[in-house]
């Protein structure tokens, strides 16, 4: 008989302390790029072609941070298919699909007031599109995880949340949706069906809902198109990678053709890896260029749109990054309607502290696609005190809105 094999126990102690010798070997190579200084400031089989590469052990881990490893993975509750809703048969029209969420929400305020910028006035004859990006918060992880302190609890009550949801997601008649954090696909693909749409799911392989309580099962990125406007033609997907080694973050991509003008336009959408620090600066920064390489084949010949939250700020290099790729140029939807990013795009309280970032993005290729305007991001006083998610909005993120027009 074969001896038992013993689970290796991760010392988190040593953990941290390599993250925090790693950390500082990358800001020092950062400042030595700047100088133009030449020296090695890490061992040689962690370099690759003079790009930093953290030590194997440790990069194995980061992949999955976040994801509870030492936890045992729970089976999804028995909730997760929403077998509550009765949906209705058949196509409806957006005001009754309006009106039906918002009989939901009876006992809530109103979905938070938003402006529109317009940039540039339509053309008679080219076709247009109009995208809707949104980090829509996993239900498991904004109830047992993100600890949001000054959230009304009501806010985060799944039985009327997901009507939130769909409001806001309908309530701007986009032609592409795409989602991070989703958690409940089938409710939000069962119910987006009864307004023409048809949608694709891709879970993170190691999400970390599965070790949380009352899960729904993995959290994921979604992408749902106007069936009445576009055909699907190519569904690709992508585990991404950073240093030869599959993350816990994915991208998916649909190749969409219009039905009226037969032109084709790749739209893709992804969920990067979260927290602060030099070191996950550097691994953003790898899975944004693993994305673009990922794409790089097929988008690159054709109008091509990507959107996502990055969970960077502008100023982090995996922004640089998406707008300075010599086979897809991409621009940003609001850098450009702006001549800025928003000042926010998330806006909470947790148990550290207020947090306001800019960190989702909608990028686009400038050079065969026309902005024609953006949604506006809500002002202090209409989003309140609480910050985000509130009972008048469904998440922590807002929602990214904006029109294009085919060149």
């Amino acid at each position: 008989m074969a001896p038992i094999k013993k689970e290796k126990i991760i010392d988190m102690e040593q953990l941290k302390q390599s993250i925090a010798i790693v950390e500082k070997s990358i800001i020092e190579h950062q400042e030595k790029q700047k100088s133009n200084i030449c020296r090695k400031v890490i061992h040689p089989e962690n370099r690759n072609d003079g790009v930093f590469v953290p030590p194997k052990q440790l990069l194995l881990y980061l992949v999955r941070m976040g994801s509870f490893t030492a936890m045992p993975k729970v089976i999804p509750s028995a909730n997760a298919n929403d077998t509550d809703v009765d949906y209705p048969s058949g196509t409806v029209t957006l005001p009754n699909f309006i009106e039906y969420c918002s009989k939901q929400l009876s006992d809530l305020p109103p979905p938070l007031k938003r402006t529109w910028t317009s940039v540039k006035a339509k053309t008679s004859t080219n076709e247009t599109i109009r995208l809707l990006q949104w980090n829509v918060l996993s239900q498991t992880l904004g109830t047992t995880h993100d600890n949001f302190v000054q959230c009304p609890e009501k806010a985060l009550i799944w039985r009327t949340r997901r009507y939130r949801m769909l409001e806001e997601v309908a309530r701007f008649v986009p032609d592409v949706i795409c989602l991070q954090e989703v958690d409940h696909f089938r409710f939000l693909n069962k119910s987006l069906e009864c307004l023409g749409y048809s949608g694709h799911f891709f879970p993170k392989p190691d999400s970390p809902c599965l070790y949380l309580p009352n899960n729904s099962g993995p959290d994921g990125c979604a992408i749902f198109y106007r069936t009445d406007k576009f055909t699907l033609t190519e569904v690709a997907t992508r585990n991404i990678e950073v240093w030869n080694v599959q993350s816990n973050q994915v991208a998916l991509n649909l190749y969409l053709k219009s039905i009226s003008t037969q032109k084709e336009i790749s739209i893709g959408t992804t969920h990067l890896k979260a927290k602060t620090g030099p070191l996950l600066m550097t691994l953003r920064n790898e899975q944004g260029q693993d994305l673009l390489r990922f794409l790089k084949d097929k988008s690159s010949n054709m109008p091509t749109i990507i959107c996502g939250d990055f969970n960077a700020e502008p100023s982090e290099p995996v922004y640089e990054t998406m707008i300075s790729n010599k086979d897809i140029r991409l621009k940003s939807a609001y850098q450009k309607a702006y001549n800025r990013e928003p000042k926010f795009t998330t806006w909470k309280i947790r148990e550290d502290g207020e947090h306001m970032q800019t960190l989702d993005y909608i990028f686009h290729t400038n050079e065969t696609l026309d902005l024609l305007g953006v949604l506006d991001m809500p002002d202090e006083e209409e989003i309140g005190k609480p910050r985000l998610p509130s009972p008048a909005y469904a998440s922590d993120h807002l929602s990214l809105v904006a029109d294009f027009e085919w060149k």
